[in-house]
Order: structure tokens, then sequence, then C-alpha cells
């Protein structure tokens, strides 16, 4: 890694997690006991932004917040992890997002998610010289608006820019026109192409996306430019907590990149840190560090 730590702006939602963890996901409408339980910061921004300062490099997110306690809580927590908040935005009146998350013993989970829709979605504040040194932007598309201008700003500067693509993925579509890396989740890709087979998914968009490729999970990473193409497995490990592990994998992704890597190399990296916080309960509170993931890659093996 250079002596130089590379800066990634973020773009997206960051939102306070309440993550409880049960025997089994509740299906009844009945009072259930927590056997352990959490509160963390969340959302896929917030989660990348904190992965990419673990991992050794800046972040800088541009959010939108309420001017609420939650919001407060979510800031603090951002600080206190060494994320760059001032391009933070807060909303006098407005309610900042938050989450109630169910988790199984098998480590899968449930999310119920408030977001208050009467936040300006205007992405029009962000400016150019709001990134200074910035090696590459990173984006999710909760924030729509927010994710078309920092793929713009991203071209603008010459940079990497990675949209995180989750469903509904049709309100993706504007930023992946502008970013130069698109990934999916498994079931962003499914729910905009309607093909359950991931590899012919990515096959199916073409040439004229850029570099593409579609997480999935204990499945591996397929990735596709132009007429090249290529699976990387995930790592073999024992999941227990799987929140914010897709969030992580994308803020790794970009970070390695902004620090000059190949995409094969930002996925192997990527796919290790995401393995190493499917491991460890609490959401983000799991994201490993640069020593832990490099010494991880080392000694684990991927999946068959």
């Amino acid at each position: 890694m250079s002596s130089r730590k590379a800066t990634i702006l973020v773009c997206g939602v960051a939102v306070l997690d309440f993550v409880f963890r049960l025997d089994d996901l509740p299906r009844k409408p009945e009072k259930y006991r927590a056997k352990t339980a959490a509160i963390v910061g969340g959302g896929g921004a917030a989660n990348g932004a904190v992965g990419i300062v673990r991992l050794g490099g800046n972040a800088r997110l541009a959010a939108r917040l309420g001017s609420d306690v939650i919001g407060d809580l979510i800031v603090a927590d951002l600080v206190a992890e060494g994320v760059d908040c001032t391009l933070v935005r807060r909303f006098e009146g407005r309610q900042s997002s938050y989450s109630s998350i169910f988790l199984d013993d098998a480590g899968e989970r449930q999310i119920v998610n408030f977001r208050d829709l009467d936040i300006s979605f205007d992405a029009g504040w962000l400016k150019r010289e709001d990134c200074s040194g910035v090696d590459a932007v990173f984006a999710d598309t909760r924030w729509p608006d927010g994710a078309v201008r920092a793929m713009q700003l991203a071209r603008d500067l010459g940079v990497p820019g990675v949209i995180d693509i989750e469903a509904p993925a049709h309100e993706a579509l504007d930023a992946m026109a502008l970013a130069s890396h698109s990934a999916f989740s498994a079931q962003g890709l499914r729910d905009l192409t309607g093909m359950n087979d991931l590899e012919n998914a990515l096959a199916g968009l073409g040439d004229r996306h850029g570099w593409i490729c579609v997480t999935d999970g204990e499945n591996g990473v397929w990735w596709r430019k132009g007429n090249e193409s290529g699976h990387l497995p995930a790592f073999r490990v024992e999941a227990v907590d799987t929140l914010g592990a897709g969030d992580l994998w994308h803020g790794a992704f970009a970070l390695r990149l902004g620090e000059g890597a190949s995409e094969i190399d930002a996925v192997r990296f990527a796919n290790a840190a995401a393995a190493i916080k499917c491991t460890r309960f609490g959401g983000r509170e799991g994201t490993p560090t640069r020593v832990e993931t490099e010494n991880f890659m080392k000694e684990a093996s991927p999946c068959n």
C-alpha cells in the first residue's frame, strides 16, 4: 500500500440500526426475546465509509440526515470512526433514517427500515471543489440523485466511479450510465434482468456499461468487461452475521481501485474483508482492519 492514504468520496445513506439476534426469524405476530442486541450505525454509504477508514483509507461522506437525535447519534459514531462528515447535510424538521434488524443463528436477516421521503433528494449542492484530493468515488442507490451526481463528479475528475446497485435496480440506471464500475447485488441484478442465472444475466447487459460485476455471498463474484469475463470465489467462513457485509465489500473495492489496484485484486481484497465481517456479530462493528484483512488473504481458503 502506498504511504499516502487514498481518499474516497462516499455518497448515499447513513442509518442507525437496532439489531436483535434470535434463534429463528419472527414469523408470527407474537412477542420475542432477543439472545443478544446492539445499536450500531448502518446504511450502505456509511458502512462503506467506515470500512474504508478501518482498511487504511480516508472516507469523505456525503449524506442527508434530519435535525434529530438519531442524526446526532449517526454523525457522532461516524466521526468517532474517523469518517469526514463535512458533507453530511442536516435538514431542519426532518427525521433521520433508522432500522430494526432481526438476525437468526444462520446469519440471515430481516430489515425494517424507515426513511423520511420528505428530505430533499436534490444533490446539486455537491460541487467539484468538494472532491479535492479524491482518488475514487463510491455511491449507493438509496439516494438516486446523489448517486448520479457522484458518478458525474468521478467522470469529471477522471477517477473510478463505483456504483452499488440493489433492488429496485431501475433507480440506478442513470448513475450506472455514468459509472466506470457497476457492482450488483444478486437481488439487484435479478430485479433488473428478470434472470436467475447471474452469469448469463451479466452477459445479457452487453458491453455498454464498462466493468460490471455481481456479488453473491458465499458463491463469490462474477465480473465482465466487454468480451472478457470471470469468476472469483468467496472465502470459506462460518457466517454468524451478514449485516453490512455487502456495504463493506463495495467500500473495500472502491478503496483498492483508488489505491491503483486492478479490478481482480480489488475483488479479492473486498471478498476477504466481507468474509471476515460475516464471522462477527454486530453489523459494521465487525469490520476488520487492513492488517487483519491482508493476513486473512494469506491464510484463508476459497470456497470451491
